[in-house]
């Protein structure tokens, strides 16, 4: 249940509405409901948030999921659209896996981590997802393991080495 938003024209992120949850309270009028929003902002080269609003109605749950998103962004190593290496995240009883594919391969990923994937600008990749199947836990295990990701330069700016020594 992916669903692609529009932004404002001066806008150059992506957004995508994963989850939409209805929740109720009985009061002594009736049944009073909220709800809760699942979103997804990333600027498709690397950077990528979610997050996670409630409201009354649809569109303001959705409003503050989409600013969330975008206060909780993170920068992801990439390599020629894909990841540098096979890479494993969890979240609670959600624990998910990724690794990185040749060119053409697309997205072979579900859900929520289909959502965040693609925001991120990872464009071959493949991907799956064990325990629980909550778009939530999905979301931040995905986000785990890409915050996780660190690329080869990196590395070796951290030992004080060239990058050659390092892959060589």
């Amino acid at each position: 249940m992916v669903r692609a938003e529009k932004g404002q024209p001066a806008d150059e992120f992506v957004e995508k509405l994963v989850a939409v949850n209805r929740t109720a309270k009985v009061v002594k009028g009736g049944r009073q409901f909220g709800f809760t929003a699942l979103t997804v902002v990333g600027d498709g080269s690397g950077r990528v948030g979610y997050g996670f609003g409630k409201a009354r109605e649809v569109p303001v749950a959705i409003s503050k999921a989409m600013a969330q998103a975008r206060k909780n962004m993170i920068n992801v190593a990439l390599r020629n659209d894909s990841l540098h290496y096979a890479v494993k995240g969890a979240h609670g009883a959600t624990r998910v896996y990724m690794q990185p594919a040749s060119d053409g391969t697309g997205v072979i990923a579900g859900g929520g981590m289909r959502a965040v994937l693609e925001c991120a600008g990872v464009r071959n990749v493949l991907a799956k997802s064990y325990g629980s199947r909550n778009p939530i836990n999905v979301v931040r295990a995905t986000m785990n393991a890409l915050a996780a990701i660190r690329s080869p330069e990196d590395i070796a700016a951290k030992r004080g080495k060239t990058l050659e020594e390092i892959t060589g």
